[in-house]
């Protein structure tokens, strides 16, 4: 049996299935993130200059259709649609927008190249290659990524993690390069204050994915071992394998992979402006 309550800050009815609580939700830091960002959005529609200033869109409801739990109470995702529309009137029906949604928060992904310590200029990336039950596949090759499920945690402490994690690799937090930071900087953000992300399915989903790059020079001999590594957390159900690309075939080696082809193309642009 559903139930509706009030946001306590937006006063937006939201509508819980059966086995979801108000609390939950309200917990969800990715579902709070992304009713604060949407609502700031909307909340710009007020200024003359924006495009739908004359007619602009309202948020009116939230349904949360499902869920899934990550232990006993923990909400790991949610499914969502939502109203969004114009006003109507004598002779105006509104305009819509699609508001069907998944919540599952931000990622990170990473881009950690090895070089030959007697050439700098040699470059090969680190790839993984795992099974992707989403994707369809056992053998699927993208750039190391993991979820930022702690809210207290660091996007840079998630990415040195993974880093550890899938790779095996322990490196300083002040190691990284965040592409992603350094992309925004050297851009006009805009007025919506979007995270600083990229969002590699924002037409369904609120995910959004910093990118960091860590780069190390190793000895020459050293660079074949890492190819056909065993690594991942076997209790969290990683399998994973190691491949070593060098930088200018990542593209198509990883080319499935749009955190991937994302990275490379940051990292190339920030390299030509002298900004990594």
């Amino acid at each position: 049996m559903s139930t509706t309550f009030n946001h306590p800050d937006y006063q937006i009815p939201i509508t819980l299935p059966a086995g979801l609580t108000p609390d939950q939700v309200l917990q969800f830091q990715p579902f709070q993130t992304w009713l604060q960002t949407l609502h700031h959005s909307l909340t710009t529609q007020s200024r003359p200059s924006h495009p739908f200033h004359t007619n602009p869109y309202t948020l009116h409801s939230i349904t949360i259709q499902s869920h899934d739990l990550f232990g006993p109470t923990r909400i790991g995702f949610l499914k969502l649609t939502c109203s969004v529309t114009t006003p109507t009137g004598p002779g105006s029906p509104g305009e819509w927008l699609p508001g069907a949604v998944f919540l599952r928060g931000p990622s990170v992904a990473m881009l950690v190249i090895l070089s030959p310590d007697d050439d700098p200029t040699e470059r090969h990336v680190l790839l993984t290659v795992q099974p992707r039950v989403a994707a369809g596949s056992l053998a699927f090759v993208e750039l190391p990524a993991g979820m930022v499920d702690d809210v207290t945690q660091t996007f840079a402490g998630a990415a040195a993690r993974e880093i550890k994690e899938e790779l095996g690799m322990e490196i300083e937090v002040s190691g990284l390069a965040c592409l992603t930071d350094l992309a925004a900087d050297a851009a006009e953000d805009g007025e919506e204050g979007l995270p600083r992300g990229v969002y590699p399915s924002p037409g369904a989903c609120d995910e959004y994915i910093g990118v960091y790059a860590y780069e190390k020079a190793v000895p020459r001999g050293e660079l074949a071992s890492w190819t056909g590594r065993l690594t991942g957390l076997r209790e969290e159900g990683e399998r994973i394998t190691l491949r070593l690309v060098r930088m200018e075939e990542v593209w198509k080696v990883a080319g499935r992979d749009g955190k991937t082809l994302a990275a490379v193309a940051l990292w190339e642009g920030l390299k030509r402006e002298g900004r990594v």
